[in-house]
């Protein structure tokens, strides 16, 4: 360690007051201690000073700059620190972009402030380019005018500013040019619209199917829809009649390809008005809680003569538990699930039940059928897509009623499962949430017994349509089933046929000429007679608004065309209550 010199000694000693004597014996190893320490302070501030990644500077307001480091050296474009030790002449005629007038703002400032933070200005480089810099200007206090500066370079700030705000410009000019496209586009819109309800004022006026303006699309779909299905209730309805009658192999041979020929094109109809709904958004859930028996029931009385046509035996395990769902939405899923059942078994039987799963109740449709492939599992729900076997391939159709199963089960979260082995059979499940809701069923798991007896030959039934065809088609049919029919378009024609006798039922259409509902002829005739005369509303209007009215008054529903098969069923369910009652 090398000893301090005389001068050093001198100095300390002078400082300290004491005798040279007192400092040799007594402080002079801690004062070399406390050199030492200063010393190596000093050497750690000059190098943060000499290694700093932005600039430092220390200057004069009165001289100008005294010292700079390496950093703001190489920011300015200079090899070495000595050359940017500015005089006050050259601060403002050649470092400062601003010149004079900005370093008199500057010390105007630090006359009255102790320090300038985060000021923003344009220095000059050494090959006269300008470079966007931060600074932080310090006034050291108790000495004339001496400041400490901080200087980061913040060009590339500064050039992602400007990029940035010429983005933001190019956006508003792209704003501004799509703003007018769509402007373009709506007036364009506007223009179509007016056309289409031109159009749509020229058909309704050429086919004469509507006395007031309809701009809904599902409105004028619903109107369309009865106009075709209409006719084709009709003949649905003539043909059954046909088919139960004793024919002619010849004949009756000719009867089944009718019949067949209707069906397809009904089903084709039907799914295609309810493809249609469903993309639309046009159907809403209503979701309720009922009893399976009350699900299942009916499905089982409709396909019971459709299975046996088919040479199949149908079988239905009906458990114990209450469901939350919608009831018409689920009968259709499973209606579907029955009728591909009955379409794709040529031998051997059906069964319809169903299987607890926790919290949820799986509903399966089992048959015996050919099956389906592994290949051909994830393709069946997509729409015009039919399984070219057995008897599907002779059937007419675009592949909609698995893709509507599809679009129903999605809008109410229900799972929907198949599983299927080729020549043993398919099984098509859908999970449904199990309600909370205790029901009367009398045991677990009991098979659904098809009612002993014929409820229909003999009874009084009323039919109110303001179809000719239909009239003469649906009295056909029912005085087949042994009924005695009373046929009228109106409610005064109704009371007129009906006389002083009220009908065992009422099968009213739900529009009738002049705006009339059909709900509303039912209610007066049960005035009227003064009895509760049970009744079923026959309609091809399909929107919820139709099927809430009907829901509110307890009447059932039955969308034409009407299946026989299902007419059937719910005439004899109703007509049987009242005698076991």
């Amino acid at each position: 360690m090398p000893r301090p010199s005389d001068q050093q000694r001198h100095a300390l000693t002078e400082l300290l007051g004491l005798g040279s004597h007192s400092v040799r014996k007594s402080y002079y190893p801690e004062l070399l201690v406390r050199l030492e320490e200063l010393e190596t302070e000093r050497n750690r501030y000059k190098w943060l000073f000499e290694h700093a990644v932005h600039g430092i500077f220390q200057a004069s307001l009165h001289e100008g700059v005294r010292a700079a480091n390496p950093a703001l050296a190489r920011m300015l474009g200079y090899d070495d620190p000595q050359e940017v030790l500015w005089s006050l002449t050259d601060l403002a005629n050649y470092l400062f972009v601003g010149g004079s007038e900005e370093l008199q703002r500057i010390r105007q400032v630090l006359a009255h402030q102790p320090g300038l933070f985060g000021y923003e200005t344009q220095l000059r480089r050494k090959d006269g380019s300008v470079v966007d810099v931060l600074m932080n200007l310090l006034l050291k206090p108790d000495e004339d005018g001496l400041i400490e500066g901080f200087v980061a370079d913040i060009t590339e700030r500064k050039q992602a500013q400007q990029r940035l705000q010429l983005l933001n410009e190019e956006l508003e000019q792209r704003v501004k040019a799509r703003t007018a496209e769509l402007q373009e586009a709506n007036r364009n819109l506007l223009q179509q619209i007016v056309e289409r309800k031109r159009i749509e004022q020229a058909l309704r006026e050429a086919r004469d199917a509507a006395e007031e303006a309809n701009h809904s699309k599902d409105k004028y779909l619903a109107t369309a829809s009865h106009d075709l299905l209409q006719p084709l209730n009709a003949a649905r309805l003539l043909i059954s009649t046909l088919r139960e009658r004793s024919l002619p192999a010849a004949e009756h041979n000719l009867v089944e390809r009718s019949h067949q020929a209707l069906e397809g094109a009904e089903d084709l109809l039907t799914d295609l008005l309810d493809i249609s709904r469903l993309d639309q958004a046009a159907i809403k859930p209503d979701i309720d809680v009922y009893r399976l028996e009350d699900l299942l029931a009916p499905l089982a009385s409709e396909f019971q003569s459709v299975a046996a046509a088919e040479g199949l035996r149908l079988k239905v395990r009906i458990p114990d538990y209450a469901i939350g769902t919608d009831f018409r939405l689920l009968t259709r899923i499973l209606r579907n699930f029955l009728s591909n059942a009955c379409r794709y078994t040529e031998q051997g039987r059906i069964l319809l039940g169903g299987r607890k799963r926790g919290e949820f109740l799986e509903l399966q449709v089992w048959d015996t059928g050919r099956g389906i492939s592994a290949d051909q599992l994830e393709n069946i729900f997509l729409e015009f897509n039919q399984l070219n076997v057995g008897r599907a391939a002779e059937r007419k159709g675009v592949g909609l009623g698995l893709a509507i199963v599809e679009r129903i089960a999605r809008m109410l979260d229900y799972p929907v499962t198949v599983r299927s082995q080729p020549g043993r059979g398919s099984v098509f499940c859908i999970r449904v949430p199990l309600a909370h809701q205790a029901t009367e069923v009398a045991s677990a798991s009991a098979s659904v017994q098809v009612p002993v007896g014929d409820p229909l030959p003999g009874r009084r039934l009323l039919v109110l349509d303001n179809e000719l065809s239909i009239l003469h088609s649906m009295a056909a049919l029912l005085e087949q089933w042994g009924c005695e029919v009373v046929t009228a378009v109106d409610q005064a024609a109704a009371i007129q046929a009906l006389g002083k006798q009220a009908p065992d039922m009422i099968l009213a259409d739900f529009h009738l000429d002049h705006e009339v509902i059909g709900c509303d002829v039912v209610a007066y005739l049960r005035q009227h007679f003064g009895v509760p005369i049970p009744a079923v509303m026959i309609t091809a209007d399909r929107s919820d608004q139709c099927r809430r009215d009907l829901q509110r008054m307890g009447v059932p529903l039955l969308n034409k065309p009407v299946k026989p098969g299902k007419l059937r069923a719910v005439l004899s369910q109703m007509l049987r209550e009242p005698m076991q009652g």
